[in-house]
C-alpha cells in the first residue's frame, strides 16, 4: 500500500484576472477551487495512473469537508485526522504573472497530533509512505522526525518531498526518494548553480547522505535522476505550460507508482517526467491518457557515474 501524508492541506482557490492592477478593482475572468496539498496531489495523480493509495493528514471545518468530498468523488481512500480548526485556503492569482498567497494553516492540538501518529502506527512493513510539503507552524519543529521514526518502527519505507533542513535531517533515515527542485537544492547547501554540471555534486551528496534515489526537477531544463551508481538527465516534452502547481507532486506519483509496479527506476524516471509535464500542461493534475501521450517524448541520457 502507498500512503501519502499532507500535514497542512488546503483548498487552492485559483483566480484568473486578465490584467491584474494592484490597488484597483479587478474582476475575475475565471475561478476554480481545488483540493490542495502536496500529498493530496500525489494521491490524486496515483489514482489517475491506476495505483491505489490512502491519504493521511489533518482536515477540519467546512474547508476540510470540501477536500474530503472531492477525494470521495474521485474514489481516493482517506484516513484523515479530524481537527477543530478550519483547513486553510491558498490563493493562486493568475494574470500577467502567477502569484501565490499561501495561508499559515490551522493550529493542531497535542491530542490531534497524537491521533495522527496513531494512524502511522497502523502501517505495515510492506508499505511506502510519501511525506510531502511543509508542516503547520503549530506542530513541534521536529514533528517530521517523529513521523519518520513511527514509520521506521513499522519497517515501512518512506519518500521525503519537502525542503531545507527538514529534508537534510531525513536523509539519516534512508528515504527511498527525495525530490527537491534545483532552487531548493541550492538553498539546502547554500550555493548557487549556473549549469547542470554544477548541480551534479550536490545531487550525489543526497545519495551519499542516505537517499536511495534523488530527482531534481529543473523546469524547462528537464530533470536529473541520481541512483547509487549513475546520473541521468531528461529532456522536457513539448507543450504549453498552464499550471506550475502540483507538477513536482505529479513527478513523485509517477516515479513511485511505476517503481513499485515495474521495479525499473529508469522507467520510473521517464514516467515521472511525463507525469509532471502532463500536470504543467493542464488546469488541474495529470490524467492517465495525457501521461501516456507524453512518455514517448521523454528521452533520458547518462551524464555521469558515481
Amino acid at each position: 500500500m502507498i500512503y501519502t501524508v499532507t500535514l497542512n492541506p488546503s483548498i487552492d482557490y485559483i483566480a484568473e484576472v486578465s490584467s491584474f492592477k494592484l490597488g484597483s478593482l479587478n474582476r475575475m475572468t475565471r475561478d476554480l477551487k481545488l483540493p490542495g496539498g502536496k500529498g493530496i496531489n500525489v494521491s490524486r495523480v496515483l489514482k489517475q495512473l491506476g495505483h491505489h493509495s490512502v491519504a493521511l493528514g489533518f482536515l477540519g471545518g467546512f474547508t476540510g469537508e470540501f477536500i474530503q468530498n472531492w477525494l470521495i468523488k474521485e474514489k481516493v481512500e482517506t484516513h484523515f485526522t479530524d481537527i477543530k480548526e478550519d483547513t486553510r485556503i491558498n490563493v493562486k492569482l493568475k494574470s500577467n504573472q502567477e502569484t501565490e498567497i499561501n495561508a499559515i494553516g490551522p493550529v493542531i492540538s497535542t491530542n490531534e497530533a497524537a491521533n495522527f501518529l496513531k494512524e502511522i502506527e497502523k502501517i505495515s512493513s510492506t508499505d511506502v509512505v510519501i511525506l510531502s510539503g511543509n508542516q503547520p507552524d503549530s506542530l513541534p519543529k521536529n514533528f517530521y522526525n517523529s513521523v519518520i521514526l513511527a514509520i521506521k518502527s513499522t519497517g515501512a519505507a518512506f519518500v521525503m518531498d519537502t525542503t531545507g533542513q527538514t529534508l537534510l535531517d531525513s536523509l539519516a533515515f534512508s528515504p527511498i526518494l527525495v525530490k527537491p527542485n534545483h532552487h531548493e537544492l541550492a538553498e539546502m547547501f547554500n550555493v548557487s548553480f549556473q549549469s547542470v554540471e554544477e548541480m551534479i555534486p550536490y545531487g550525489k551528496k543526497l545519495i551519499e547522505l542516505g537517499a536511495t534515489y534523488a530527482l531534481i526537477s529543473m523546469a524547462g531544463d528537464g530533470a536529473l535522476f541520481f541512483s547509487a551508481n549513475e546520473v541521468y538527465q531528461s529532456n522536457v516534452p513539448k507543450g504549453i505550460v498552464k499550471n506550475s502547481v502540483g507538477a513536482g507532486d505529479s513527478m513523485v506519483a509517477g516515479f513511485i507508482g511505476t517503481l513499485l509496479k515495474e521495479k525499473d527506476p529508469l522507467m520510473a524516471f521517464k514516467t515521472s517526467v511525463a507525469t509532471g509535464s502532463a500536470t504543467a500542461f493542464s488546469d488541474d493534475l495529470a490524467k492517465k491518457d495525457e501521461v501516456e501521450e507524453l512518455i514517448s517524448q521523454v528521452s533520458i541520457r547518462l551524464i555521469d557515474t558515481i
